[in-house]
Order: C-alpha cells, then sequence, then structure tokens
C-alpha cells in the first residue's frame, strides 16, 4: 500500500437527484475531484445489495452489487428509459428515503430490463458464465414466498433439485431480471473503478466479517455456518460491550463452523476474497479481530453480555487467502491474540482519532503511538463526526481533549491556532496527515466540517445509512485546500 491520502465516500452518499448516490457523472465528478485535490484512494463500503435495516454489512448474497447504485441517467442513454420516467424519479429529500427506493425503483428497473436485448453477447456470456443463478433464482424464491429462505417450503429450504428446475423453468424471465440487474451493476461500476484508476486514484473496498442468514451465502452452503437442523443458528454475532454501546451489539448473523471450513481449506473465503479482490484495489476486512476470536451469543438472547469468547483459524485462514491486498479494521477490544496475528501477518491496521484524546498519553490512536504500517482516520462510518463529537463533550471533556490535540501538534511539529470547534476539527485533520501512517483517509463529512445529522451509522440503531452529500460541496476551493494540506504533509 503505497503512501498516499485519501476520503471516506460511501457511494450512497454521492450527489444525486433520485434519491440516493449510483455511479452516474456525480461518481466521476467525485474522481475528478479526489484528482484535484492529490488524494490516492477513494474509500466505499460495501457494494453489496442490503437486506432489512438496509445496512450494507448485512447483505442478501456476499458478491451482490446494490441495484439502488445502478444510475438511471446512464440506462436512458442506452433507450432503456425514457426522460420522463428518469424526471419522476427526481427526489428532493435529504435523506434515503429505502422505503420509497424499494417500492419504485424496481418497477422502473424493470421497465429497463422490459427494453433490453436479452440476446446482447456481453449479456449472454455473462449469464452463462452463471456467478449470479443462485443470487437470481434466490431473489426469485424470495419475491414468491415474501419470507425468508428457512420459512420456505422444505423442497426450496433443502434445494430439491427437481424442485429448483422446475420453478426457475417457471419463472426464467424474473430469474433474467435479477441477472440484468448484476449485469448492468457490474458493467457500471467497472467502468467507474477503470476510470479512477486512469486518474492515479485507487479504490479501497470493505469485506464484512460475516453475512446475513436470510443471504444466498447461508442458503447454498448452511455447513460453512453453526445452524441447527431447520437451519436456524446456534450461535449468533456481535461483539461484548465496547465504547459503541455499553451492552454490546447483537448483529444476528450466523456464525462461522470454522471446524468444516478448515476440512476443505477455506473454499468460503476463499472465494469471498477472491471476488473482493477482483473489484477493489485494496479490500477492509471489517471487524478483524473476529478472526482470531469471535464474539458468539446463544441464538435467541436477548443481550449480547451473554456471549463467549470463540477461537478462530486466522492464520490457518490467511495462509489459504493470502493478505496482499488486505487491509485490518482492528477496532473493538484487541488481545494478544489478534496483535499477535496482525503482527505476524504484517497487514496494515486503523488508529481512529476520534478516539484518540479521550484518555491518557498512552492512547494507542496518538500520533507517538502510531507505526507506519497503518492507516489514520479521523472517525469511520460508525463515529460520529469530529464537529459532533467535540460539540458532545461537556467544558471540562473538550479542555482535556483540546490540551491533547494541541499535545499532537506539538509532537508533530505543527504550529496553529486550535481554540473554536471548527479550530479543533480542522486540527485533527492535520494531526491524520501529518502521522507517521501509510495512509490518512478523511470521510468527507469531516472534510466539510458538518455535523452530527450527518453522522453514517449509529451501531445498535435502525434508520441508518440516509445520508447525502450535496452537489455544491465538490468545489475547486475546497479541492485546493485538501491538495495544499496534501502536499504540506508529503502525501
Amino acid at each position: 500500500m503505497k503512501k498516499g491520502a485519501g476520503v471516506l465516500m460511501p457511494v450512497f452518499e454521492l450527489p444525486s437527484k433520485y434519491g440516493i448516490g449510483s455511479f452516474g457523472k456525480w461518481a466521476y465528478t467525485f474522481v475528478d475531484f479526489l484528482k484535484r485535490a492529490g488524494q490516492t484512494y477513494w474509500q466505499m463500503l460495501p457494494l453489496v445489495q442490503t437486506g432489512y435495516g438496509d445496512s450494507p454489512y448485512q447483505t442478501v448474497c456476499d458478491i451482490s452489487g446494490n441495484p439502488y447504485f445502478i444510475d438511471l441517467e446512464i440506462l436512458r442513454g442506452k433507450k432503456l428509459l425514457t426522460y420522463r420516467e428518469v424526471e419522476n424519479a427526481i427526489e428532493k429529500s435529504d435523506l434515503i428515503d429505502y422505503g420509497k427506493l424499494y417500492s419504485e425503483r424496481y418497477p422502473l428497473l424493470k421497465k429497463a430490463f422490459s427494453r433490453f436485448d436479452k440476446n446482447d453477447r456481453s449479456f449472454r456470456a455473462f449469464v452463462k458464465k452463471g456467478d449470479y443463478v443462485d443470487y437470481a433464482l434466490f431473489m426469485t424464491l424470495s419475491s414468491a414466498f415474501e419470507k425468508p429462505w428457512y420459512e420456505w417450503p422444505d423442497e426450496y429450504k433443502k434445494r430439491d433439485k427437481a424442485a429448483l428446475d422446475d420453478f426457475a423453468e417457471k419463472n426464467k424471465n424474473e430469474i433474467l431480471f435479477w441477472q440484468f440487474l448484476q449485469y448492468e451493476f457490474w458493467e457500471q461500476y467497472r467502468a467507474l473503478k477503470k476510470y479512477a484508476n486512469s486518474k492515479g486514484i485507487s479504490i479501497i473496498g470493505d469485506l464484512p466479517l460475516y453475512v446475513a442468514h436470510h443471504s444466498v451465502d447461508v442458503w447454498t452452503s448452511p455447513e460453512n455456518f453453526m445452524l441447527d437442523d431447520d437451519y436456524m443458528p446456534k450461535k449468533i454475532a456481535g461483539v461484548p460491550p465496547d465504547y459503541f454501546s455499553e451492552d454490546g451489539q447483537l448483529w444476528g448473523t450466523p456464525v462461522y463452523d470454522y471446524d468444516r471450513q478448515t476440512e476443505d481449506g477455506f473454499a468460503f473465503w476463499k472465494k469471498r476474497m477472491a471476488h473482493a479482490e477482483s473489484v477493489f484495489d485494496l479490500v477492509r476486512i471489517d471487524h478483524f479481530r473476529g478472526l482470531d476470536r469471535f464474539w458468539a451469543v446463544d441464538a435467541g438472547s436477548d443481550s449480547a453480555r451473554n456471549g463467549e469468547w470463540l477461537k478462530a483459524p486466522g492464520r490457518e485462514l490467511f495462509a489459504a487467502i493470502g493478505t496482499e491486498k488486505v487491509l485490518a479494521e482492528d477496532l473493538g477490544i484487541l488481545d494478544d491474540g489478534v496483535i499477535s496475528l496482525m503482527t505476524d501477518l504484517k497487514v496494515p491496521g486503523m488508529k481512529v482519532l476520534s478516539f484518540a484524546f479521550d484518555s491518557g498519553e498512552d492512547n494507542l490512536y496518538l500520533p507517538w503511538n502510531v507505526t507506519e504500517n497503518s492507516v489514520v482516520y479521523t472517525g469511520t462510518h460508525d463515529n460520529d463526526t469530529l464537529l459532533g463529537h467535540f460539540k458532545s463533550l461537556d467544558k471540562a471533556e473538550l479542555e482535556h481533549e483540546k490540551q491533547l490535540v494541541k499535545k499532537s501538534l506539538t509532537y508533530l511539529g505543527i504550529f496553529r491556532n486550535v481554540s473554536g470547534l471548527y479550530s479543533v476539527c480542522d486540527a485533527v485533520i492535520d494531526i491524520a496527515f501529518a502521522s507517521k501512517c501509510r495512509v490518512a483517509i478523511v470521510p468527507m463529512h469531516d472534510l466539510l466540517m458538518l455535523g452530527s445529522e450527518y453522522r453514517i451509522n449509529c451501531p445498535g440503531s435502525m434508520g441508518c445509512w440516509r445520508t447525502r452529500i450535496k452537489e455544491s460541496v465538490l468545489t475547486d476551493t475546497l479541492a485546493s485546500l485538501i491538495k495544499r494540506r496534501t502536499k504540506r504533509f508529503g502525501r
């Protein structure tokens, strides 16, 4: 991973007239903005199709792309949608309305599909390759039964071949529709990535540690998970109490059966990683500590406090899948095991400045404790914005954190004013860029000094992942300011 700086900007946050960010003109405008700002990296969140709760960390298919990111104007350019149909999709709300998207976007995409040439050579090749056969069948069955797969009739739940073949024959067009969505998604994404790479911008992607229970991945390979005879989880994933939640978090996802996965040489993980590395230039593995030990809670428990740490075969797993493109999200409760794993694998870890100033000088995220083999963030998608964070502090807490910000600036040889909240936030961005780390990443909302209303996610809460950035903010002035800072600190 080459030295540089970048911006965390989820695709859904990109400016758009149509209710959610997409791979259209504003994605290309954002790449040009990054280029003008002297940046090297664009970090995205997972691109996957989301399920209940709209979280990109709860997907219906690990190799899927989110159909909402398909750009409507590109479809209009292909004469798959009319001008009026696209104009009717304009949405003026400042927040993403997923309920409205679900009810209106899929019918619109079906109109596009109805005009698409199903005999298109590249599309036929895409279908013939077979990567999305199970996905398309799963989505069609989900629509037909309106229930999660583990509540389907036995012949479909247990994947009886004759029953599935008969269902597929009777629902050919619907199955082809879901394959069309993935075809269009990946065609648009790969064109965008090619453009970004041509401008010297590398894409950092995000690989969730787990997949949702209601997913293609669990339906097609239940043996890879700790499930009972009815395909219900014996244990579910989460984290114990930490700085995000005093009661911990219950994610509800089934945990892996690593004894079973070890037997076939981690074929499930090899497939996951091969796909992620084909899509992104670098892959951030979310909740990396779960690959040394993971928090498992008995299914049905109402609190993440009632869990236990179970061992994961991290070294054997990475010996099978490799670490060349891996960045580790090593936040949370770390112990000697995961620290040893990180050290042995030599994968870059994360240092989050939002957590750096609330304790003492031994805090691992302060600049004198940061190593070169790391990525420094002002915050992640789970943090409050910098401005929101500092506004939330009482007078004594704010003064304590300001003093550590000032000490950090002195340590890094930066001489500047730190008085009001905006100057404190700006100073923290300076600390990120000046740190010894290999890469500095700043969320777009911190570069814009936005408040808590632009927080992307609050762990354990519903109604998240809805923030949008206005098109007016991607100015030459802002790009020049970021570029000046990038040059100043040698990034």
